[in-house]
């Protein structure tokens, strides 16, 4: 097959692009040229900003393609771009939505693609909702060949799985548990998360692609295991050989004195317990498993950043406002004690 995926090289589509590569697919990507180093050889770039819509046409010609992916599309301005740029150039259009556009707070902590899609607390899901509402009523008003794929916590080798980090991804945190230092943990750490290595999903991605089964459909691809919060950040301690100093911290609190949106990430999505059912999807790609296991994809991915400088980013700022949150929780519990 045909494929063009736009973007292509983030941690999802990264690992589906080299997956695709492996079974000999043609695959272009449309992108601005970041990490092509990193690419199959025989991987095709179209280079171009995607929001240039009449440099999108000239680079494009008359390219049609069997699928389409879009990996980088966040609000309905860009998916209303890219049905103009490819209705009739493609015979089936992929978009990353988010299982965090699922009901919050849940009715039901079990989620299938039918629980209803509702997040006040994150624009970022209310912003990818609506661009699901949009493409729907494309495919139904005028058949544009839409599949609409929900991810949930996906990582790569880049970056362990966190609930509470800072802007410079999850290096502050590993060295904070290096260092002896707390580390915050949301909640009481016992609510129940699912993350999924790329490679997983590419798996469960690849075979929605050019089926059948998949047109005018909703996915998402997750793990079938769960873990708790406490469980991820000791597999973390455990796999850099430390000791877990672990401080439970309430949601709300944090969300309350943090410039991280953690009202969205937390509220909106990590802190609330969730199992997903995945019988759709493996109705649609029989065979479908995810392999990975938790604590062994942790495992990976620490050593990978151990082993790579370049990911290993200070953040003082983010390690500075832990300092400060533990600080507090620490004079309220001696100020109750006296």
């Amino acid at each position: 097959m045909k494929i063009l995926f736009i973007g292509g090289t983030g941690t999802i589509s990264m690992a589906i692009t080299n997956l695709l590569v492996e079974q000999s697919h043609e695959v272009w990507l449309l992108n601005r040229g970041s990490r092509t180093a990193e690419l199959p050889e025989n991987v095709h770039i179209l280079q171009c900003d995607i929001n240039d819509e009449a440099a999108v046409r000239e680079k494009l010609g008359d390219m049609t393609f069997d699928a389409v992916g879009e990996f980088i599309g966040f609000v309905p301005a860009q998916v209303e771009r890219d049905v103009r740029l490819f209705r009739g150039r493609t015979k089936q259009y992929l978009y990353i939505s988010s299982a965090s556009a699922y009901q919050k707070p849940l009715a039901d902590s079990v989620i299938t693609e039918s629980t209803p899609l509702h997040n006040p607390y994150w624009q970022y899901s209310r912003d990818k909702l609506a661009c699901e509402e949009y493409l729907m009523k494309e495919y139904r008003e005028n058949g544009f060949p839409v599949t609409i794929i929900r991810p949930s916590h996906t990582y790569d080798e880049r970056s362990v799985p966190l609930g509470v980090h800072g802007k410079n991804g999850s290096w502050q945190v590993l060295r904070r548990m290096q260092q002896g230092k707390p580390v915050i943990i949301h909640g009481d750490g016992t609510s129940l998360w699912t993350i999924t290595h790329n490679s997983d999903f590419a798996r469960g991605y690849v075979g929605l692609i050019g089926n059948v089964h998949a047109l005018g459909q909703a996915y998402h691809i997750t793990s079938d295991e769960r873990v708790t919060w406490n469980q991820i950040y000791q597999s973390i301690a455990d796999a850099l050989g430390v000791k877990l100093n672990a401080v439970h911290v309430s949601s709300e609190f944090l969300a309350a004195v943090s410039d991280y949106d953690l009202e969205g990430s937390l509220i909106g999505d990590k802190a609330n317990t969730v199992i997903f059912d995945n019988s759709k999807l493996k109705r649609a790609v029989p065979g479908f498993t995810a392999t990975v296991r938790a604590d062994q994809g942790i495992r990976r991915v620490v050593a990978h950043i151990l082993a790579h400088p370049e990911l290993q980013q200070d953040d003082p700022e983010f390690d500075a406002w832990c300092d400060r949150v533990i600080a507090a929780l620490d004079r309220a519990k001696a100020e109750l004690h006296t």
